[in-house]
């Protein structure tokens, strides 16, 4: 499984999937298309939409 990475376009912070972020419920190894619609950046709240797919 490849780990894609996902930035945000408004403050930089990357969501990682391999690493997911289970301080906010998200286990290690969730696809960014299993993060739930609601979810928003944890550092500036930016919604989904605002993330973009960090190539490698």
């Amino acid at each position: 499984m490849a780990n894609k990475k996902w930035r945000c376009l408004i403050c930089d912070f990357v969501y990682e999937e391999e690493k997911g972020l289970p301080d906010e419920g998200i286990a290690p190894g969730t696809p960014w298309e299993d993060v739930p619609e609601s979810w928003t950046c944890p550092d500036c709240g930016a919604s989904k939409g605002d993330f973009m797919m960090v190539e490698d």
